[in-house]
């Protein structure tokens, strides 16, 4: 197993094509783009379990607790996408400590870095993604 090298990023890096592929630089740009985008998530789910325990939903008017019960029934549902998200970003960053990230789990080829800049948690090509889901399409309209 591939260990991940640290090294000083400098804070204007972006990565580039013209670039060694998943260097040590690349490499730590999106470990700490997931980390704090991860972060990011936990931050967000804190303050939602601080509001449930602070806000009762204990509303005088009838509407008024079905309109509050509506809100936090959509806001656990995100959170609950966002902690399936945050599963995708630990598995991102094993990929990473292991020496895979970036590469496409179907063909192995280099993923694009401004598809891994955009999607970090990106397991395929667009091509294989495309393709894949091409394929669901079809299994979907049997």
């Amino acid at each position: 197993m591939e260990h991940l090298v640290r090294v000083n990023l400098p804070d204007d890096y972006e990565p580039k094509a013209d670039e060694e592929f998943m260097n040590p630089l690349q490499q730590e740009f999106f470990r700490r783009k997931l980390l704090e985008w991860k972060n990011s998530i936990q931050r967000e789910s804190q303050e939602t379990l601080n509001n449930l325990q602070e806000d009762n939903l204990r509303e005088p008017d009838i509407a008024d607790r079905a309109s509050s019960e509506t809100d936090w029934s959509v806001e656990l549902r995100t959170r609950d996408r966002q902690r399936k998200l945050a599963s995708k970003i630990d598995s991102a960053l094993a990929r990473l400590e292991e020496g895979e990230y970036g590469y496409c789990e179907v063909s192995g080829e280099p993923i694009s870095l401004r598809r891994l800049a955009a999607r970090p948690i990106a397991t395929m090509t667009i091509e294989a993604q495309e393709m894949h889901e091409r394929s669901e399409k079809v299994h979907r309209d049997d």
